[in-house]
């Protein structure tokens, strides 16, 4: 289990839950070290103190506020955690909402809440089972690494997990991206629709939601470790530089996407189909419009 993170507790009305917050995620990207090419040795960063001009130690190093003129105002641990914030040690429980009425832009990673000891047992569980049963997320409040933010408490499996959330103030407004005004082909929605049902999965197993990325990395670093030639780079999958044919790409994806799930009743890509000839009836309204008499040609 990974080591504890926080340690307060929920503040829930007049409730109070003891908690540890431990962290829910793992990184397993690989992480490089800075070397100097020439030999290889390491290259380590140095701390430097400006004003007695030498390298100072981890251990000297404290926190300080820049103001506009250029003083710093030193501020200690000890005065962060005597911070005059209710929210200080608690993650304090402010609303209950729906969980889609949360922007997706605003969550952030993810935590665990393990209640601290037997007497924090039953009012965690009490909280949960309200939770699942209420089907609502908590936004919470919490003071975290100098700042106040807001959390997002929900079910998972038999534990309640934490997310940060991002200010409202902290997402950018889209207006700036927008696509251009087209004219859209209805034809061309419905087939990317048949496309969205035939990649459509349960659940997000499988070597589709791989790392390949890592695998191709470890694979090069375990070559270069046994000195051998690093696996060759698979040749790119040919793509136009221009879509020319939406609706002719959309077909051959909603094909592969079926043939990949297994079906074997997979029909072919038709052709695109050429423009309909107007019929006899649409004719004889054109003629009419045209002042000829329905059925003869307009003079």
């Amino acid at each position: 289990m990974p080591a504890s993170i926080f340690t307060g507790a929920i503040s829930f009305g007049l409730v109070s839950v003891p908690i540890t917050v431990l962290s829910a995620t793992e990184n397993h990207s690989v992480r490089f070290r800075q070397i100097h090419t020439a030999d290889r040795g390491l290259v380590r960063n140095r701390y430097w103190c400006e004003e007695e001009d030498r390298e100072v130690t981890f251990g000297e190093i404290g926190r300080g506020y820049e103001l506009p003129d250029g003083r710093v105002i030193p501020v200690t641990d000890e005065e962060l955690r005597a911070l005059p914030l209710t929210t200080a040690r608690a993650i304090e429980l402010i609303a209950f909402i729906p969980a889609s009425a949360v922007d997706p832009l605003r969550i952030g990673p993810g935590y665990y809440l393990q209640p601290q000891g037997t007497v924090a047992t039953k009012p965690y569980l009490v909280l949960r089972h309200a939770l699942e049963r209420s089907s609502r997320v908590a936004v919470a409040r919490y003071a975290w690494h100098g700042r106040e933010r807001l959390g997002l408490l929900r079910v998972r499996g038999d534990v309640i997990a934490l997310h940060g959330l991002l200010w409202p103030d902290e997402i950018r407004d889209p207006a700036a991206v927008v696509p251009p005004p087209v004219q859209l082909d209805e034809d061309e929605i419905d087939e990317a629709m048949t496309l969205i049902e035939a990649m459509t999965r349960d659940d997000l197993t499988g070597p589709e939601f791989t790392d390949h990325y890592t695998e191709a990395l470890h694979a090069v670093v375990d070559a270069k470790q046994e000195d051998r030639q690093p696996p060759e780079a698979p040749e790119p999958t040919a793509r136009p530089g221009q879509l020319v044919d939406l609706m002719a790409a959309l077909q051959e994806s909603v094909g592969k996407a079926r043939a990949a799930r297994g079906e074997t009743d997979v029909p072919e890509v038709p052709a695109k189909p050429a423009k309909k000839a107007p019929s006899r009836r649409a004719s004889s309204r054109n003629a009419g419009r045209a002042g000829g008499r329905p059925g003869t040609p307009a003079r």
